[in-house]
């Protein structure tokens, strides 16, 4: 077949003439082979090997390295194997002598149980007693100091069942991690060969008319490069907001057109206000180390409302019978990462206790929650107050349903529901028309009295928060919520602006 046919262009010749005496080349040496740079060669290779000239072989190899404290490992030792060896020198230290003598107070939690899985040593009445002083380097450390003159070991090299069950020991106590080099390697086909063969000339083209080129007729004598009017137009992606940032600014505008106010605060915050004000009891699950992120630090207490909130929670202050026991200063002083955006709210009413209030908060909480499709440790709320004379809990429900409908959800309903510190308290739900049923999306009511007045608020509360995260999922039709912090360009780009 002539090679005029094949429309060849001059960087798809240099490509082919660069390969025609090796057996494949990788993306590097072929720019270098070619005198093209990288990106031009690689673009060349890949339109021969749509012309089946060329083959274009990704060839991703699986290796191990040593993850950041497996480095550590490496250069000193496992945990197991530097307390046997502190135990060598001095065999009667207790396990806080251990602690003290190793560089870190973790290494006895780590190397403890291997060190009796390994059956070095036992735990006796405190002690760590050596069964074996001077054990010899087991097949993990082996391992370790192979991959520590190689610095990487590709996965096929490690074939054998025993080394299989090593390094998955040894990536659980990570201390290796796997990684994929990607390799890209480029062969010329029979086919291009052939052509070669044949013959090619280099010939000097013209890609682009210019002005100079049209008025100097230099295009007469000059061979053209063809336009192929089939090729696909490159798609042209116009800038444009996270999609999950335009829906937080588009909650924003719709309480702003409704006259609240918009407030914020820190995210540190003090357990008074973030659980203590809100008359949470000082004993509630939800204040466990499995629920809240607790700080190692504390802070001064609003004295003015020190004794009316120890009161409440203790006694009721006359208006119901609290919580009893002893309420504790030490423990509303403790510092956490907020869990609801409320302490942000109840905050704002208390350093404005005059009617009218309406404010809202967009922002970040924080809870130890497990990561899974509908759960993240972090998660934007959405929070609204309004504190007047005489408002109700139809007002309140009168607010939501508005605000629903101006998210574009037509149908709304409340069904009744339990928080700590509102009572009546309701759920509002909206119905989804694709998923044939109605979606949870918040919780609401209004603040009860053990919550207002300790603080000096005087006047009904309505309060309510919302999920910020699970709308977006509705809204933008994803299964998992972990979508919207990644950073997928491709779903990004595509996404709608309305």
């Amino acid at each position: 077949m002539p090679q005029k046919e094949y429309n060849l262009t001059t960087n798809e010749k240099l490509v082919l003439l660069a390969l025609v005496k090796t057996r494949g080349l990788n993306p590097d040496n072929l720019a270098a082979e070619s005198g093209l740079s990288v990106e031009a060669a690689m673009q060349a290779a890949l339109m021969l090997d749509e012309k089946e000239f060329l083959e274009v072989f990704d060839d991703n190899q699986d290796y191990y390295k040593f993850t950041k404290e497996g480095e550590d490992y490496a250069i000193n030792g496992l945990p197991e194997r530097r307390i046997i060896e502190l135990l060598e020198r001095n065999p009667t230290l207790n396990i806080d002598e251990l602690k003290k003598m190793l560089s870190s107070p973790y290494y006895i939690d780590y190397g403890l149980p291997w060190l009796i899985k390994k059956r070095w040593a036992r735990i006796e009445k405190g002690r760590v007693i050596p069964i074996i002083l001077k054990p010899e380097k087991g097949s993990d450390e082996k391992v370790i100091d192979d991959l520590k003159i190689y610095k990487k070991m590709n996965k096929e090299l490690w074939t054998n069942n025993e080394v299989r069950e090593v390094i998955y020991t040894l990536e659980k106590r990570d201390i290796i991690e796997k990684f994929t080099e990607k390799r890209r390697i480029i062969y010329i086909t029979n086919r291009g060969r052939e052509l070669v063969n044949k013959g090619i000339t280099i010939e000097e083209e013209i890609t682009q008319f210019t002005p100079a080129i049209i008025k100097s007729g230099a295009w007469k004598n000059k061979k053209i490069r063809p336009y192929n009017i089939h090729t696909p137009v490159k798609p042209v992606y116009g800038a444009k907001l996270h999609p999950y940032q335009r829906l937080i600014n588009e909650m924003r505008s719709i309480f702003l057109e409704m006259g609240f106010t918009e407030i914020k605060g820190d995210i540190v915050q003090s357990s008074f206000w973030n659980f203590d004000a809100l008359f949470q009891p000082q004993d509630h699950p939800a204040r466990e180390m499995q629920d809240t992120f607790h700080l190692d630090t504390e802070c001064d207490l609003p004295e003015e409302y020190i004794a009316s909130v120890k009161k409440m929670h203790e006694k009721g202050g006359g208006i119901s019978r609290g919580w009893g026991g002893n309420w504790s200063e030490d423990i509303a002083r403790k510092q956490v990462l907020r869990t609801h955006t409320t302490a942000v709210t109840i905050k704002y009413l208390t350093d404005h206790p005059d009617p009218p209030v309406k404010a809202f908060c967009i922002d970040r909480a924080y809870r130890r929650e497990a990561i899974d499709p509908t759960h993240t440790p972090e998660f934007e709320q959405l929070e609204g107050v309004v504190m007047d004379k005489g408002v109700s809990f139809k007002n309140l429900l009168g607010c939501l349903t508005e605000f629903y409908h101006r998210m574009g959800f037509d149908e709304v309903r409340f069904r009744p529901g339990y928080f700590p510190y509102t009572e009546p308290s309701v759920e509002p739900e909206v119905y989804i028309e694709s998923r044939g049923k109605w979606v949870e999306l918040g919780g609401a009511g209004v603040f009860r009295k053990e919550v207002t007045l300790p603080l000096g608020i005087k006047h009904p509360v309505l309060a309510w928060g919302l999920g910020v995260s699970r709308v977006a999922m509705l809204r933008l039709g994803l299964k998992d919520l972990r979508e919207l912090y990644q950073s997928d360009i491709d779903w990004l780009r595509k996404s709608t602006v309305v």
